[in-house]
């Protein structure tokens, strides 16, 4: 089976029942995170916070779908949506232009780990952001290249992936996690998307 298979949808109330069934299959995520992290705190369990979020419009990811079944997501929003990031001192060090979009976790399914779905989740998470009308967008991926890394911490990816799509290397903001950007153009909305 090929990334060609698979679909993206954007996470909202009607694939909410499949980003669920997702989380639930891997305990909620990182210990019961639901991808909470990077958004406000508050008091509700993250479970019920994302939910809340997803329905309000203040939550957003791309899934990736084998046939009805959610499998991956890539996480983005604006940063007013998820202000919080790891390394905040160096990044407002290194930050020379406003982003409009944020980047911040994927996750794969562990049954389709290591054949390119982060990709496809990326990409899913590229053409959303376009399809909302595009504008700078940062991420700040892991260089794993020449080391042996958890998965736990690539929360957001590698390095080489967000290369091979484009982005620009800004700064490095921890020991090893980069600052970088993509200037995304504005295309046309659609409800659902192939990826070819």
């Amino acid at each position: 089976m090929g990334t060609t298979d698979f679909t993206i949808k954007p996470l909202d109330s009607s694939t909410w029942p499949a980003f669920v069934q997702l989380a639930e299959k891997h305990n909620g995520v990182w210990g019961g995170c639901w991808c909470t992290w990077f958004h406000e705190r508050d008091a509700d369990p993250a479970k019920v916070r994302k939910e809340r979020l997803v329905c309000e419009g203040k939550s957003h990811a791309a899934l990736v779908f084998d046939g009805p079944t959610a499998i991956a997501w890539c996480q983005y929003g604006r940063p007013a949506e998820l202000p919080r990031i790891y390394h905040k001192k160096a990044y407002s060090e290194a930050v020379t232009d406003q982003p409009d979009w944020r980047i911040t976790c994927f996750f794969v399914d562990r049954d389709y780990r290591k054949r390119g779905v982060s990709k496809v989740a990326l990409e899913g998470a590229l053409t959303l952001i376009a399809q909302a009308g595009g504008g700078l967008v940062e991420s700040f991926p892991a260089d794993a290249e020449g080391r042996k890394t958890s998965a736990s911490f690539l929360y957001n990816s590698t390095l080489s992936l967000f290369d091979q799509l484009g982005f620009e290397r800004k700064k490095l903001i921890g020991k090893h996690h980069w600052l970088v950007t993509k200037r995304v153009d504005p295309s046309e909305p659609s409800t659902e998307i192939l990826l070819e």
